[in-house]
């Protein structure tokens, strides 16, 4: 084997960029199912935790686990592209700390990627109540239709091509979906059926039927033009 091929053999072939903020009540389960995973699945796993300023010790949390955090200005768009900028490898994949991937998730991520250059899980939210399903279904329902993903589905996307988009538009909200409607125009997604399961603690602070009633608000007047820094003053 040449010094090149050797080099390639032992590089990663995936960098999960996680951003966080103040995210210390979860990290300790997200860590450690991240780091059981990547040695169950046996697969050339990078990860990137990008800090955007936490006052929680969610830095301090990160490093114990042994992974590497690097620090940004607050805002998941800035904080996202700044651990892209960092990665080596060739498929990028962006999971919010409040998330955890699926089994066999990173096989099928790269599998997914053989055939498309960018794509997303489906969804389930964490919770005891059953509108959450209901939730999540039409989450993973529109995304197929529309080939729009949201943040929660966990966006993976090839390195050339993030670049070439010069990733996510460095806006307060909807930062996901101005990424996603770009890689559209390139490729359809790759609709992974296997689930993320993400946190229903956002739903359950705000009120459920409150945050669904918001969420569908602010995603029709960003498409109606309104621009994501003033819906980002009304979601706060």
């Amino acid at each position: 084997m040449s010094k090149s091929e050797l080099r390639k053999a032992q590089s990663p072939a995936l960098t999960v960029v996680v951003p966080v903020l103040n995210e210390i009540q979860g990290l300790p389960q997200f860590c450690t199912r991240l780091a059981t995973q990547i040695t169950e699945e046996q697969c050339r796993v990078d990860v990137i935790f990008v800090d955007g300023g936490s006052v929680d010790g969610s830095e301090a949390m990160i490093m114990n686990y042994g992974f590497s955090c690097l620090s940004s200005e607050r805002g998941r768009a800035k904080q996202m592209n700044l651990g892209a900028a960092a990665a080596k490898s060739p498929i990028l994949l962006f999971l919010h700390a409040d998330s955890l991937l699926p089994s066999l998730g990173f096989k099928a991520l790269l599998e997914g990627v053989k055939k498309h250059q960018w794509g997303r899980f489906d969804v389930s939210i964490s919770g005891d109540a059953t509108i959450f399903f209901v939730i999540a279904w039409f989450m993973n329902w529109r995304s197929r239709l529309t080939g729009i993903a949201t943040g929660d589905q966990g966006i993976f996307v090839r390195r050339d091509v993030f670049e070439e988009l010069r990733g996510f538009p460095e806006q307060d909200l909807m930062e996901d979906i101005a990424l996603s409607t770009k890689l559209r125009k390139r490729s359809a997604p790759a609709c992974l059926r296997l689930k993320i399961i993400t946190s229903g603690r956002r739903w359950q602070r705000r009120g459920i039927c409150k945050t669904v009633i918001l969420m569908w608000r602010l995603r029709l007047l960003y498409w109606l033009g309104v621009s994501a820094d003033k819906l980002a003053k009304r979601y706060d």
